[in-house]
């Protein structure tokens, strides 16, 4: 029998915090307990290799398609004779019945970031490939942007890849509201020689936000990038009500595009518009290390970005110690509303965030926190959150065995069945098996 624990907090209702108010650090004290969700299974998935699960999307048959890489050749990995990385794509039914897998690549790395599922009951795969053969065919550097359209059996529609001389990666896709897609990632501008704008104009250095529009077809409307000096990477994208675009990432930089650098690494949010065009752009953070990961809409109309902070000043105002996982709701100009973090006194971090029923949010991501009623089996033990649209937290849970167990991705069902992709090295405690050095871990709370 699968072992958990959890931690049930009760939500307290709060009026919105601006950023220069006093911040409630999201850690609630004296919890009245209430039973809130169980976990239904951890189950793992793999070889003697690595498999990690990065993405994982709801289908519109109340199933759900997690997407990743896979090294292995044996164990539950079928179809595949070598140990480079593939894209993995696995596919399960309402009843968590895995009902197709696929792998996609060639004979060197391809890791796929993102799944969504498209307006025909498809799949679009977006990540990076460093191969010129296999399913690939093209590569113009050491890694490039790999996309692929599915059917919604899984076989290849149409795929492409974009890059040029050095380290390019796609890590986002989103459908857009003309049935093309929208891609975003890091641009080597450096090694492109300023190649990755549509006209060869605001040439930069290092790695850049590129974004590369679309047709329904696959075919380059337009192509962006934005950043500075150092390194500027894009991390999420949504499409505005006013069919713009906002982008997330993770900056370094202090010039060109970027006006107003908080410290080493900032949350950095632009928008742009349907043709590429800056319209603004933020940076988040305080002056130490601030990494974004993932953002979404709310229910009013705004938006929220998570990450991690170690910053304790700026726009971060309370910090529990190593690293925490940051939150942040912005207007729809990029201002803050109200900004939370969540932790102990190590290290914790936020990796994705998916809406929930009556405006609420689930939030995963992994912490190493034994202490501000925090629990730990190993090193690493996956992180589950549910918050208030307020940012108050309603429950907490950690899941994990004596070794590292991580959580990237998240969704809520429309049954609001909750399932969570990761990886794990543990085969112990709340994990079961493990088949190899690292698992893809899914995990289910009901």
């Amino acid at each position: 029998m699968i072992k958990f624990r959890y931690i049930l907090i009760l939500s307290i209702f709060t009026i919105f915090l601006s950023c220069g108010s006093d911040n409630d650090s999201g850690v609630i004290t004296n919890p009245t307990p209430t039973f809130l969700g169980e976990l239904d299974f951890t189950k793992t998935f793999g070889g003697t290799r690595n498999e990690i699960g990065n993405s994982i999307v709801a289908t519109n048959d109340s199933g759900y398609a997690i997407l990743g890489y896979v090294d292995s050749a044996d164990g539950d990995v079928m179809n595949r004779t070598t140990n480079d990385s593939d894209f993995l794509v696995l596919k399960y039914d309402a009843n968590d019945n895995l009902q197709w897998q696929k792998s996609y690549g060639g004979s060197k790395d391809d890791r796929g970031n993102a799944i969504i599922q498209t307006n025909d009951n498809g799949f679009a795969l977006i990540g990076f490939s460093k191969s010129n053969d296999g399913d690939v065919g093209q590569n113009e550097g050491n890694s490039d942007f790999w996309f692929i359209k599915l059917s919604p059996s899984g076989d290849i529609s149409w795929k492409k890849t974009f890059g040029f001389l050095g380290n390019d990666f796609g890590t986002s896709v989103i459908q857009t509201s003309d049935n093309g897609f929208l891609i975003v990632g890091e641009l080597d501008v450096t090694s492109s020689g300023g190649q990755g704008n549509s006209r060869l104009i605001n040439r930069h250095a290092g790695g850049d936000f590129w974004a590369i529009k679309l047709d329904a077809s696959g075919n380059t409307e337009w192509t962006k990038f934005f950043g500075g000096t150092f390194t500027d990477t894009a991390l999420d994208v949504i499409q505005t009500e006013d069919n713009n675009f906002i982008i997330l990432g993770t900056s370094d930089s202090s010039d060109t595009d970027i006006s107003d650098p908080k410290g080493d690494y900032d949350f950095w949010i632009i928008k742009i518009d349907s043709t590429g065009k800056l319209i603004w752009e933020k940076n988040l953070g305080g002056s130490q290390i601030d990494k974004a990961a993932k953002l979404t809409k709310t229910s009013d109309g705004n938006f929220i970005c998570v990450g991690n902070t170690r910053s304790s000043d700026k726009n971060i105002s309370v910090n529990n110690g190593g690293g925490d996982l940051w939150i942040i709701k912005i207007s729809t100009n990029g201002n803050i509303i109200w900004e939370k973090t969540y932790g102990g006194t190590n290290f914790d971090d936020g990796t994705s965030i998916s809406p929930s029923k009556n405006g609420n949010f689930i939030l995963v991501g992994n912490s190493r926190s034994t202490d501000n009623q925090f629990s730990n089996n190993g090193q690493n033990d996956a992180w589950i959150l549910k918050i208030s649209s307020e940012g108050n937290t309603i429950w907490q849970k950690f899941i994990g065995g004596s070794n590292i167990d991580l959580l990237h991705d998240v969704i809520e069902l429309d049954n609001e069945n909750i399932v969570a992709v990761g990886e794990s090295n543990s085969n112990d405690i709340d994990i079961s098996e493990n088949k190899g050095f690292s698992d893809l871990l899914i995990v289910k709370i009901k």
